[in-house]
This record gives structure tokens, C-alpha cells and sequence, in this order.
């Protein structure tokens, strides 16, 4: 059963903005002066408040702690021309949640509560979006099992939670990318579709190993083969290979179905590019390289928005780019900031008024 409850709401004296400079702010290091907090006990979703940010207090043996019960989103708010804020295309995030919430056996948070408490807090928060380019306001909602109980079960009791956090460019220059070929993201019938915590802390070796070689993030292979490609560790993939433009399929549920691979791929077709979802080798990659088709390859996220790849690296094949003669990724870059900086009208209906 999900009750439909009232939200309260609590505001701060005085607010931590007068005392903090929003230009190329760094990724998830500030976060705004409010926060959403909501329960889920015997079956209902209750104490919905949003109240200032603040430390949550916890038991040692919550269960998320120990077994990972944890899922999140990020999305994306952002300011017209005229100061108005947009919150880029929080639906699909939502519905991404809830299919999120059912792999890992947890309920589903109604959409009154996400979706009307994460435009309410937007607009208590709406000083906190930054106006520079390639600057937004990063809204980060999260779930996790919260009963105070050792034991391999799903729990009882779930705690959502949305923050606030204003961000500049994720990455701020292309990026060098690492072919992954002995550790696994995801294998069919796992939770690689999901937005689960465990999916990233399980990425962290594999891609400071790849650091250590001199690469920003790897790009994951499928688990049997280490042939197909997958995704990279903060985004979706794709390849300009002669006149389309080539993303990895999802059909067998490894690859997170990215919100901005979803808005990319209806912009290039846009571009006038064939848009081709497949599963891809390495070697169709190689080969591609080498007779001169692979002109671009660049990552779509909703942190990483479009990130140029200016190497990538396969054992000792190195495919590198002039990514400054690049057209393509600029392009649709420009394409989708306008849609979300409301410099163009929003024809594809993505931006939510707050």
C-alpha cells in the first residue's frame, strides 16, 4: 500500500550560498541548504520533510551498510535566459529509479514523492543553480534498506533521500580511455541495468589501474569474451564510424540505459546521422581505426554530459584523435546545452518547469 502524505517543510535561517563561489565549482563537494528525507515503514511511505541539510544518524548495523541495499539517480536542474529553472528530463530518471528499486528488491518510491518533492526542493534551492556555462545544479536521489539488522533479507524499512549539490564541468578536458580486458562490470542476469551503489564501488580498481597507466576511466568489456564493448565508468559510448553513429545494445541488461545516450541518440538522428544500437567488438573497433571510418568517439552521463575521448587504448593498440578537428561531439554538446539552458525551444518536451 503507498499513502499519498503531506510534506512538511523547513527552511534554513540563513543560507551557506552568501559564503560560497559557484564558478567552476568542483563536482559533489557543496551541497545546497536543504535536503528531502522520506520513510518507508509497515508498508507506507511517511515523514516526508524537506528540512536543512544536515547529518543523518544511523545505526552500525543498518543493513545497507552491510549488504548494499542502495540505488540512486543523478539529474540535472538548469536556468533559462531569464533566470527561470528547468529540471532536464527528471521522468525518465524517475521511472530508471523504480526499475532500480525492483532488481534490488526494494519498493518503489511513488512518484508524488519523488518527483513533487524534487521540483519543491529545486525551487526552495533555485538560488543554488549556477548561470555559467556548462554549469548546473546536480540532484542526487538515493534509497537504501535501513533496518538495523544483520541478515542476508531484504529490509523492512527504507530511507529516500534527495540532495542538492551545484557543480561545473565534470571533466574539463577529452579524456584517455583504457580498454578493459580482465576485470567485469556486469553479466547478463546481474545489475548492470541498475543504478546500484555496488555497480561503482566494484568499478574502483579496475579504473585506478587504468590510472596508473596515465588513463582517466576504462571502457568495460562484456564478462565472457572481454570483446564487447560495454560503457565507460561514468557513461554511455559511442562511436562515429563513418556515417552513423554506433552505441552498444542493451538487450542483454549490462549497460545502464543512459538518459543523455537516450537524448544523443535522438539529436544525432537529428544531425542527419544513422543511429545504430548494436553490440560491437573491439576488433570491429580496431578495424574501423585502421582503414580511417572511426572519426570520433566521446561518452554521454548526466555528470559527464558530452566528454570527448581523445585516446583509446587496447593492449598495446593505441587510437588516438585530434579531438580540436572534431565536429560531431561539439555539435550535438551545443545542440543539447541549448535545449537545457532554454536558448532554443524545447521541442522534444525534456525540460521541467519548477
Amino acid at each position: 500500500m503507498v499513502a499519498t502524505p503531506l510534506m512538511n517543510i523547513t527552511k534554513v535561517e540563513t543560507s551557506k550560498l552568501k559564503d560560497l563561489n559557484l564558478e567552476n565549482i568542483p563536482f559533489g563537494k557543496f551541497y545546497s541548504d536543504h535536503m528531502l528525507e522520506a520513510d518507508y515503514i509497515d508498508g507506507e511511505w511517511t515523514n516526508v520533510e524537506i528540512k536543512p541539510y544536515q547529518p543523518l544518524l544511523l545505526e552500525p548495523s543498518v543493513a545497507a551498510i552491510h549488504y548494499g541495499q542502495a540505488i540512486f539517480e543523478g539529474i540535472k536542474a538548469y536556468k533559462d535566459p531569464n533566470g527561470n529553472p528547468f529540471i532536464f528530463r527528471p521522468k525518465d530518471n524517475f521511472k530508471r529509479f523504480n526499475l532500480s528499486a525492483q532488481r534490488m528488491q526494494m519498493p518503489e518510491v511513488p512518484e508524488e514523492i519523488f518527483m513533487e518533492g524534487m521540483r519543491q526542493l529545486v525551487e526552495i534551492d533555485k538560488n543554488w543553480i549556477p548561470t555559467q556555462a556548462d554549469h548546473s545544479l546536480y540532484i542526487r536521489p538515493f534509497m537504501f534498506s535501513s533496518d538495523p539488522v544483520i541478515g542476508v533479507k531484504p529490509s523492512e524499512t527504507y530511507k529516500f533521500m534527495i540532495i542538492l549539490s551545484p557543480t561545473g564541468p565534470y571533466y574539463t578536458a577529452p579524456m584517455r580511455i583504457y580498454v578493459e580486458e580482465k576485470y567485469t562490470r556486469a553479466a547478463p542476469g546481474g545489475i548492470g541495468f541498475a543504478k546500484a551503489a555496488g555497480n561503482y564501488g566494484a568499478s574502483m580498481l579496475a579504473t585506478a589501474e587504468a590510472k596508473k597507466l596515465g588513463y582517466d576511466q576504462v571502457l568495460w568489456t562484456d564478462a565472457f569474451e572481454h570483446k564487447y564493448l560495454q560503457e565507460i565508468g561514468t557513461m554511455n559510448v559511442f562511436f562515429i564510424i563513418g556515417n552513423k553513429a554506433v552505441t552498444p545494445s542493451l538487450e542483454e541488461g549490462t549497460i545502464l540505459e543512459g538518459v543523455t545516450r537516450d537524448s544523443a541518440m535522438q539529436v544525432l538522428k537529428e544531425m542527419g546521422f544513422e543511429v545504430v544500437e548494436q553490440k560491437i567488438t573491439i576488433d570491429d573497433l580496431i578495424q574501423a581505426h585502421k582503414v580511417g571510418l572511426l572519426y570520433e568517439v566521446f561518452g554521454t552521463g548526466t555528470a559527464a554530459t558530452i566528454s570527448l575521448i581523445k585516446e583509446l587504448r587496447y593492449k598495446d593498440y593505441v587510437m588516438q584523435f585530434d579531438t580540436a578537428l572534431w565536429q560531431t561531439a561539439p555539435e550535438l554538446k551545443k545542440r543539447l546545452n541549448a535545449i537545457r539552458y532554454g536558448q532554443v525551444p524545447d521541442q522534444y518536451g525534456w525540460m521541467m518547469p519548477v
